[in-house]
C-alpha cells in the first residue's frame, strides 16, 4: 500500500503545482483526458458520437465535462461526478497599477472567501485568461498563460509597528491586500508597469490586449509531510483533490450498460451563477444533446435523468487536533479515516438517507473506509455545488468529500490516505 500511497501523493501534488487557476485547471484536465483517449467535441456543433466512445467538452476555458458510454448501452443508468475547478484567492482589478513611494503594487479584490492572512509573505504568481485584438469583434484571440514566476508579495507589517499582531488583526481587503510587485529606481518606469509584463509574458504589443481575467496564487509548493508521510500539506487541495478523482475515475473506470459523466465547474467559491457554473441550465443541456445524439427522444433523457445518481465532490472539514470543539459532539472526522458523506438537515448538502445508503454499500462492497459529517447546532456548514446542479437536473444526489484542516488558508492539510480512498469511491460508483 505504501507504493500505492506515493503514487497518489504524487500524483495529487504534480496537479496542484499546475492547477494555479480554474483555466490552468481546466487545461490540466483536458490534457490528462486527451491522453487517455477522449475526444473532443465542440458544444455548438453537431456531435458525431457512439456507443463505446469517450469525449470531452471546454466549456469556456474553465468547466469541463467529460463522459463515457457503454458499449451495450441502451439507455442504462447515469451515473455523474461532479467537482469545482475554482479556489478561494485574489483578483486582479482593471487598470491594475497603483504606486507608493516608489513601490509598485497591484490593485486587486478579494474571490470567494480566503483566510486572509494567510496569503501575506508569500511567493505569488499570476495565472489566468487574457483577450487580445483580432480582426473578428466576436472572436478575440484567447490566451490562458501562467507566469510561474513568483513575481509578488504581500508583506506584513513588523510586529515592532504594530504590537498587538499576536492579539489579532483585522485585514482591510482594499488597503492590506495589495501585492507588491516592483520597487522603481526611476520614475518613469512606473507607468503600465503591470500591463507592460504582462505583454512581454504574451509576446504582444500592450495595445493589443482588451482585457483579462487574472488571478494570484500561491506559488508554494505541495508537499507530504508528517513522521510516517501520511499527510499532505499543499495550496488549492479545495478542490483540486476532487477534479483529480473524477478524472482518474472516469478514466480507470469501464461500464457497458451505462454512460459515466465527469461534470467541473467553475465558480462555485462565488456561488456558482454564471454561464459555466453548476447554478445554470448548461449541464442540462449538454445532456439533453447527448441523449438527442444517440438517438434518444426527450421522455427517454427525462428518465434517464430521474434513475440517474449524482455523487458531488468538494472537500469536507477535518477535526482540529487544538480545536476539537468546533467539532459536532458525536460526527467528528479525522483525516485519514475515510472518505466523508456530509449531511444537513438545511439542505445545503444535496443528501438523503437513501442515497447515502447507496453510497455506503458501495463502500463496504470495495472495502472503502467512510466517515459522516454533520455541522455542530450552533453552527454554520459550508455549501457545495450539488444542491445547485440539483435544482436543474432532480437526480437522486450526495455530497461527498475528503476531510481537510486549514480549508480555504493558502495551503491546506489532508490525509494522503484519503485520496486514496475517494479515487477508489469514484471509480467503484462508475462501475458499481
Amino acid at each position: 500500500m505504501k507504493k500505492e500511497l506515493n503514487v497518489i501523493a504524487e500524483r495529487l501534488i504534480n496537479t496542484v503545482n499546475l492547477s494555479t487557476c480554474a483555466f490552468t485547471t481546466t487545461m490540466v484536465a483536458i490534457e490528462r483526458l486527451k491522453e487517455a483517449g477522449f475526444a473532443e467535441l465542440v458544444l455548438e456543433e453537431a456531435w458525431n458520437i457512439e456507443k463505446g466512445g469517450k469525449y470531452y467538452i471546454n466549456v469556456h476555458d474553465s468547466s469541463v465535462f467529460a463522459f463515457s458510454i457503454g458499449k451495450a448501452f441502451d439507455n442504462g443508468m447515469l451515473r455523474v461526478a461532479a467537482a469545482h475547478t475554482d479556489h478561494p484567492c485574489l483578483y486582479i482589478k482593471p487598470s491594475p497599477e497603483m504606486t507608493t513611494k516608489g513601490y509598485g503594487k497591484l490593485n486587486v479584490e478579494v474571490y470567494g472567501g480566503p483566510i486572509l492572512n494567510t496569503w501575506l509573505d508569500r511567493p505569488l504568481s499570476v495565472a489566468g485568461r487574457v483577450a487580445l485584438k483580432s480582426n473578428n469583434p466576436f472572436e478575440p484571440i484567447v490566451r490562458i498563460i501562467d507566469v510561474k514566476k513568483a513575481i509578488l508579495t504581500i508583506p506584513n507589517l513588523a510586529i515592532h509597528m504594530n504590537r498587538d499582531v499576536n492579539k489579532g488583526v483585522e485585514l482591510n481587503r482594499q488597503n492590506d491586500m495589495a501585492p507588491l510587485a516592483a520597487i522603481f529606481e526611476e520614475e518613469i518606469n512606473k507607468d503600465n508597469f503591470f500591463m507592460k509584463y504582462l505583454a512581454g509574458v504574451l509576446d504582444v504589443d500592450m495595445e493589443d490586449i482588451l482585457d483579462f481575467e487574472l488571478y494570484v496564487y500561491n506559488m508554494d509548493k505541495g508537499e507530504v509531510v508528517g513522521m510516517n508521510d501520511e499527510m499532505i500539506s499543499a495550496p488549492r487541495l479545495d478542490n483540486i483533490t476532487s477534479v483529480v478523482a473524477c478524472v482518474e475515475g472516469i478514466i480507470n473506470s469501464s461500464r457497458d450498460d451505462g454512460i459515466n459523466v465527469i461534470a467541473l465547474y467553475d465558480n462555485e467559491e462565488i456561488g456558482s451563477r454564471t454561464k459555466q457554473g453548476a447554478d445554470s441550465n448548461l449541464f442540462n443541456y449538454v445532456l439533453e444533446k447527448l441523449y438527442m445524439s444517440l438517438g434518444y427522444g426527450r421522455e427517454d433523457y427525462i428518465a434517464a435523468t430521474m434513475k440517474g445518481f449524482l455523487l458531488s465532490i468538494d472537500v469536507a472539514h477535518a477535526l482540529h487536533p487544538n480545536k476539537a470543539e468546533k467539532s459536532d459532539p458525536t460526527n467528528q472526522n479525522m483525516m485519514n479515516g475515510g472518505i466523508v458523506i456530509k449531511r444537513a438537515s438545511s439542505q445545503t448538502y444535496a443528501t438523503d438517507s437513501k442515497t447515502i445508503a447507496m453510497v455506503e454499500m458501495i463502500c463496504r462492497n470495495n472495502e472503502i473506509p467512510y466517515q459522516k459529517y454533520a455541522c455542530r447546532s450552533d453552527g454554520t456548514t459550508g455549501s457545495t455545488l450539488g444542491t445547485i446542479a440539483n435544482k436543474y437536473i432532480p437526480m437522486r444526489a450526495i455530497d461527498v468529500g475528503v476531510p481537510i484542516l486549514a480549508m480555504h488558508s493558502a495551503r491546506e492539510l489532508m490525509g494522503v490516505k484519503d485520496q486514496l480512498y475517494m479515487e477508489k469511491l469514484v471509480k467503484a460508483f462508475f462501475e458499481a
